[in-house]
């Protein structure tokens, strides 16, 4: 029951947050008042005219009033609307105490202009039909009333029936203010509110004037509005203090745990990503009621003739209509993000569930979609493009995101193939899940490529699509391959000196495809950024491509190349084993506690395998056993700079062992 209760009262605060940020989105629906221009849009300077005279032969000391009326208008509009949104979003951090109080208030400003409005609709409807009226007992409703006239009360074409149904609207809102509204709840102002809210009902049925009655629902709000403005006013000095708090708090806590702990904490207090998802459906479904609602409108009866295959065809244009209207704005592209997120995050667990793993929080698939897609939302420029370029758009981002989900998916099920193949698992199901997810993201992406090339002539978009494909194809095939040499090397009953060497020569053939296309994607997206369309995110995310994925790749396969090879050429410095030396020594590798066919021996007369001295070299230079030097170091002047710069190689040998860990998990199993 609890927890009914909780989830019941988180979904009252997400819905709580909902309104905000259909206000901010309106604001945004209007370009925040600023005017959008189209094609076929003139510049505004170019035509502006004096008296049918262009302006340039006109005097040059003249200006256009229209013009700079125009201007400040516009800017009146921009700083309106930019202050509704920094207004909307404030409403929206709000504690949810807070947020409570700011809606009790705008349900009871909102129900005084409802009152009144509905005041006006009747007094107006009820002055017509007396106007109108044919025999002189028509003329009052009190009349009506005295002589228990209950047909003509009751009359549907009547003024009564139109008194009677004000009577009880005004006094359902009566009601409804006094126990929402923040004035002073005097006994005596509540009494007289239900007055106040009804008092033109009352006046319709008296033989007062037609002025009095035409301005009764004015005198009829006072009350109401007085209490409202009261209310405001004396609750001002607790908004200031509340904002000055806010103020207080935010500025301490970044102080001592830093801006990124602050909003980490608020986006968790204010469920931002559920609020995003709730606004989101809630947008498109009134979206969907107003299509709807226009479809049977305009095919009235013949609409259930319509054939099966229209019909579909229907849904289809409808679905189109939604997806269109649901990235049109900055909110809806967050809202559709949050929902992108939440269906990535249950296609990765249900990858979890199959795999049998567990999914790490700051890896979930889910985040790392939506901030992908809302990064190519920005990059693409959705919000700004017409709604059939928009609509294309958002599909070829779908292609990109869908591309990417694969190679989230390989970095999941990766390392199960290492450790499944390293550990000598027995549990056979567990291989043939990981295998079958193998498969699905090798003829997944082949299926995805031959579809979209037969659909589509070649373009910038269709290259980028297809090379993150044929990526993770190959980011498959090397893991295959690896996990392969493993498992073989599992069932065999010797040392197997060579599966390192073989495991690097896969793994650099695998990394230098994986730069090639690094290198291609960055001259695919130049001429994006040159001949299709250009804009500072792309810009920027174009110089973070080629910082991370071109240059520190490239410096650390370089850096890695360069280790291996000095290890390679430490270890060749040392002494081969001869058989009768193994013979007579008839011990295990120290390292890996297998039994030695082949090793080396150090300068301090220990045997190793070759390839785990060379692993140790990736850490240290001294021996295992004895901790003394394993090669020797020429004598020179610089032998100082030259410990120096050993000591700074070996302390970042870390990133070569990183490239052997499968190895030495296979080791460490042994």
């Amino acid at each position: 029951m609890m927890s009914l209760r909780s989830k019941a009262l988180a979904l009252v605060e997400v819905l709580l947050r909902v309104p905000p940020l259909f206000v901010v989105d309106e604001f945004l629906k209007i370009s925040l008042g600023l005017p959008v221009s189209t094609g076929e849009e003139v510049s505004l300077l170019s035509n502006v005219t004096i008296d049918h005279v262009d302006i340039t032969d006109a005097d040059g000391n003249y200006y256009d009033s229209n013009f700079y009326n125009t201007f400040v208008f516009t800017l009146v509009k921009f700083f309106v609307c930019c202050l509704g949104c920094m207004t909307a979003l404030c409403i929206f951090v709000l504690y949810t105490k807070h947020l409570i109080i700011v809606y009790l208030y705008l349900m009871s400003l909102g129900i005084v202009f409802v009152s009144y409005w509905t005041n006006v609709s009747a007094i107006k409807q009820i002055q017509t039909l007396i106007q109108t009226a044919t025999t002189p007992h028509s003329a009052s409703i009190l009349e009506d009333i005295l002589d228990l006239n209950l047909k003509r009360l009751l009359d549907l074409e009547g003024p009564g029936i139109l008194v009677i149904q004000n009577f009880a609207i005004q006094f359902i809102l009566s009601v409804l203010f006094r126990n929402v509204h923040l004035g002073p709840r005097h006994p005596t102002i509540q009494k007289l509110l239900p007055l106040s809210f009804m008092a033109p009902s009352f006046l319709a049925m008296l033989p007062v004037s037609q002025n009095v009655l035409h301005h009764s629902p004015v005198f009829s709000s006072l009350l109401p509005l007085v209490l409202v403005q009261y209310a405001i006013w004396a609750s001002s000095y607790d908004v200031i203090q509340v904002i000055y708090a806010g103020y207080q708090h935010g500025r301490l806590f970044v102080s001592h745990n830093g801006l990124s702990a602050l909003v980490e904490t608020e986006w968790m207090r204010l469920n931002v990503p559920c609020v995003l998802r709730v606004f989101w459906v809630m947008r498109v479904a009134e979206h969907a009621i107003l299509l709807l609602m226009e479809t049977y409108d305009d095919e009235g009866d013949e609409g259930l003739k319509v054939s099966t295959l229209l019909a579909v065809q229907s849904l289809a244009s409808m679905a189109k209509s939604l997806l269109v209207t649901g990235c049109e704005t900055i909110t809806a592209v967050l809202g559709m993000t949050s929902v992108i997120s939440f269906f990535c995050h249950y296609i990765g667990n249900f990858f979890q569930w199959i795999l049998l793993t567990e999914e790490e929080e700051d890896k979930s698939i889910g985040t790392v979609s939506a901030i992908l897609f809302y990064i190519l939302a920005l990059q693409t420029g959705l919000t700004s493009l017409n709604p059939e370029k928009r609509f294309i758009r958002l599909c070829r981002n779908f292609c990109l995101l869908f591309t990417a989900l694969l190679h989230f998916l390989h970095n999941i099920v990766n390392p199960m193939l290492m450790s499944l193949s390293a550990a000598h698992n027995p549990s056979t199901h567990r291989h043939v899940r990981a295998l079958g997810v193998c498969a699905f993201l090798i003829i997944f992406p082949i299926s995805l490529l031959v579809y979209l090339w037969s659909q589509h002539s070649i373009s910038t978009w269709l290259l980028a699509v297809s090379v993150f494909s044929i990526e993770v194809i190959v980011k498959v095939i090397v893991s295959l391959m690896i996990y392969s040499l493993f498992l073989f090397d599992a069932y065999r009953s010797t040392f197997w000196e060579k599966l390192d060497d073989y495991v690097y020569y896969i793994r650099a053939f695998g990394n230098t495809i994986e730069f090639c296309f690094g290198i291609f994607l960055f001259f695919n997206g130049a001429w994006i950024l040159l001949f299709e369309s250009g804009g500072a995110i792309r810009a920027v995310m174009m110089c973070i491509h080629a910082y991370f994925n071109i240059w520190c790749e490239a410096r650390a396969g370089w850096s890695v190349f360069m280790k291996r090879r000095t290890a390679v050429n430490k270890i060749n410095s040392l002494k081969e084993a001869s058989a009768d030396q193994l013979h007579r020594l008839d011990d295990v590798c120290a390292i890996c506690y297998q039994e030695m066919h082949s090793a080396k021996i150090t300068r301090c007369n220990h045997f190793f395998h070759g390839v785990c001295l060379r692993k140790w070299l990736y850490v240290q230079d001294r021996c295992p056993l004895c901790h003394d030097i394993l090669y020797k170091i020429d004598n020179d002047p610089n032998k100082d700079n030259g410990s120096e710069a050993a000591n700074e190689e070996n302390s970042n040998n870390q990133n070569l062992l990183l490239e052997d860990e499968p190895d030495l998990l296979l080791n460490d199993v042994r």
